[in-house]
C-alpha cells in the first residue's frame, strides 16, 4: 500500500472569505440540494456550497423561490452536509422566515444550522439590519443578498436587472454598506450592472459573490443545474453552461431504453449472476 495519501483539502471558514477579498484567488460557489450532487462537489475544487431557495424551482418545480420553506431548506441542507463534509455550506433563509418575529427567525436559523450549514443567507437590507445583527450576535455568520432578490420578485415586477437607474444604484450601494456594517461576512450581488457591482465591491471591506454581476466581484455563484446545462431552455445572458447535461442525460436514458427493448442489456455473460 502506498504511503502517499491524497491531501484532504481544508474547508473554508469565514476568515478565508476575508482573506480572499484581500489576496485572492476568486471564490467559487455552487448551489446544491442533494447528497449525490454534494458528493461530487466534495471531490471538486469548488470553494463553497449554497443550499439555495432556488431548490424550490429546480428540485420541486415551483415557478419562483417563494415555494421554499424552512423544512425544505433544512432537509436539503442535511443531505448536502452528509455528501460534502469538506465544504463550507451556506443555507438560505426562505421567504418570510426572517420577517415574522425574532423567535421564529431564530427557530429557522437554528433548524438550518443544526442540519449542517455553517452560515445562513438572507435577502435585502431594509427592515433586516437589526435581525442580521441579532443572528450574528447569536454566533451564526450571515451572508447578505442584494440586486435581484428573487423572494421580492412580485415587488420588482419580475426577474429584472437592478441598479440601471441612478436612484436604485444609490440605494443598492447604501444597502450594501449597511449590511457590511451590520456584520455580514459576504454579500451576493445578483443581476446588477458590472460597473455598479465593481463600485460596490471596491467600496466594501467584505467580499462580494456575483451572479450576473460581471467579473469584478470577489467570486461567482451559479445554480448547479444551470452551469451543467441541465435546465433546458433557461439561458439568461449571464449564464455560461460548462457541459450540455440535458442532452447527455437524455441520450443516456434513450440508450438504456433502446438496449432494454433490443434485449442487448443485460448481457447474459457480462451483467448476470
Amino acid at each position: 500500500m502506498s504511503s502517499h495519501q491524497p491531501v484532504k483539502k481544508r474547508a473554508l471558514t469565514i476568515n478565508d472569505f476575508q482573506s480572499r477579498k484581500l489576496d485572492g484567488p476568486k471564490i467559487s460557489m455552487v448551489t446544491c440540494y442533494d447528497f449525490c450532487s454534494a458528493s461530487i462537489l466534495n471531490e471538486s475544487e469548488i470553494d463553497c456550497i449554497l443550499v439555495g431557495d432556488s431548490g424550490s424551482m429546480v428540485m420541486h418545480g415551483c415557478a419562483t423561490t417563494l415555494g421554499a420553506t424552512v423544512d425544505m431548506i433544512a432537509q436539503h441542507t442535511l443531505a448536502v452536509a452528509k455528501g460534502a463534509p469538506d465544504k463550507f455550506i451556506i443555507g438560505d433563509l426562505p421567504f418570510c422566515s426572517y420577517r415574522k418575529s425574532k423567535t421564529r427567525t431564530m427557530d429557522a436559523v437554528e433548524q438550518i444550522m443544526r442540519a449542517g450549514a455553517q452560515a445562513v443567507k438572507l435577502e435585502g437590507a431594509a427592515g433586516n439590519l437589526k435581525m442580521v445583527r441579532h443572528i450574528i450576535d447569536s454566533g451564526v455568520p450571515v451572508m447578505g443578498h442584494l440586486g435581484l432578490t428573487p423572494q421580492s420578485v412580485n415587488m420588482l415586477g419580475g426577474f429584472k436587472v437592478q441598479g440601471r437607474v441612478p436612484e436604485v444604484a444609490t440605494r443598492l450601494m447604501q444597502d450594501a454598506r449597511e449590511l457590511a456594517d451590520a456584520g455580514c461576512f459576504a454579500l451576493v450581488l445578483e443581476c446588477v450592472p458590472a460597473d455598479l457591482a465593481q463600485e460596490i465591491t471596491e467600496a466594501l471591506a467584505i467580499p462580494t459573490i456575483g451572479i450576473g454581476a460581471g467579473p469584478h466581484t470577489t467570486g461567482q455563484v451559479l445554480v448547479w443545474h444551470d452551469l451543467l446545462g441541465l435546465s433546458g431552455s433557461f439561458k439568461p445572458k449571464f449564464l455560461k453552461t460548462f457541459m450540455n447535461g440535458f442532452e447527455l442525460v437524455r441520450d443516456a436514458l434513450n440508450a438504456f431504453d433502446s438496449e432494454v427493448k433490443k434485449t442487448v442489456y443485460p448481457d447474459l455473460k457480462e451483467h448476470c449472476y
